[in-house]
């Protein structure tokens, strides 16, 4: 951000209802509205890859709508206001063909692509996890190579194929390693758990090189043992964080595609993104929200926290 231009903020709630307003995100300024943009908040309304229960594609819009709730003028936990030290603004909604899921990766790819030339970060909201794959492409070639990834998660999402469909919400970073747009020596998965569909599920994905904490974990582990695994196996790497909401327990997020029990808390998740404050974040994603299945706003809420608190890690970068 330029020393010479002060950012706009997004509408106070101390002067405008938050129930009233801009439907941005957060109630900020749209991208087209700002002379130069650090962070953009993206949607990506996809959901032709789900194999369960659809309607990710309105996640984008129950965020934004959550969001209205927030309060964003100063983060004790990172202790930055994060919206006076950067400029962000909603980019709006990457339209793609929910027919065609082949043409739909390549328009996502082609628009954050573009966005990125635009901004220095972006925060996307899906969509499916499908979507995680065209966003790594685009990251990748932002920063030059492949990023440390963190990938919250119920679910590994590293099978091959379903029904022989290889682009699905639940293989795209075993795409993403056969493209090496991740490190297979900095990458983690967080918050798996559940039935598998094969007893050489965990051994292949450890080939494609991820480490995992599984949710039981957390109940061995305290939080800052989890953060130092994550920080020492990332390092100083560039890190995406990949987050798809049904890592949360389906009593803190029941709008979502596969919902799993014994999942992690809103406050475990939440911890363990404040320990992650000083990592390099280049951008991140936020997945899997189906309004239609939520209740009094539960899992839209979750999520618009989260991107909340990944706007606050983007602002701790190391500058």
């Amino acid at each position: 951000m330029s020393d010479k231009k002060k950012p706009i903020q997004p509408v106070s709630g101390t002067i405008v209802p938050r129930y009233a307003g801009p439907s941005t995100f957060a109630r900020l300024p749209e991208l087209r509205d700002v002379e130069e943009c650090d962070v953009a908040i993206v949607g990506v309304p996809f959901d032709a890859g789900t194999s369960y229960r659809p309607g990710a594609r309105f996640g984008p819009q129950s965020v934004r709508q959550a969001s209205r709730q927030l309060r964003t003028n100063y983060h004790p936990n990172y202790d930055v206001e994060p919206f006076k030290v950067q400029q962000v603004a909603d980019a709006g909604d990457i339209a793609c063909n929910p027919f065609d899921i082949d043409e739909a990766i390549k328009q996502i790819e082609k628009g954050s692509i573009e966005l990125l030339q635009k901004v220095g970060s972006i925060v996307t909201i899906g969509g499916d996890h499908t979507i995680a794959l065209p966003l790594l492409r685009s990251i990748n070639k932002k920063v030059g190579g492949p990023v440390a990834l963190v990938h919250f998660d119920a679910h590994l999402d590293t099978w091959d194929t379903y029904f022989g469909a290889p682009y699905t919400h639940g293989t795209p970073f075993r795409r993403a390693r056969e493209e090496k747009l991740f490190l297979d020596d900095a990458s983690m998965h967080i918050g798996i758990r559940g039935p598998l569909y094969s007893t050489n599920d965990l051994k292949n994905d450890r080939e494609l090189g991820f480490k995992t904490i599984h949710c039981d974990e957390f109940q061995t582990n305290t939080i800052d043992q989890i953060v130092k695994r994550i920080k020492d196996r990332i390092g100083n790497n560039p890190l995406y964080i990949s987050i798809d909401i049904d890592v949360l327990d389906p009593a803190h997020a029941p709008g979502t595609g596969t919902p799993e029990v014994a999942g992690m808390t809103t406050r475990e998740i939440l911890n363990v993104l404040r320990g992650l404050a000083g990592s390099q974040l280049v951008s991140a994603d936020v997945v899997e929200v189906a309004p239609a299945y939520d209740h009094a706003e539960l899992t839209s809420t979750a999520a618009a926290t989260i991107v909340y608190e990944l706007i606050n890690i983007i602002a701790r970068n190391p500058k």
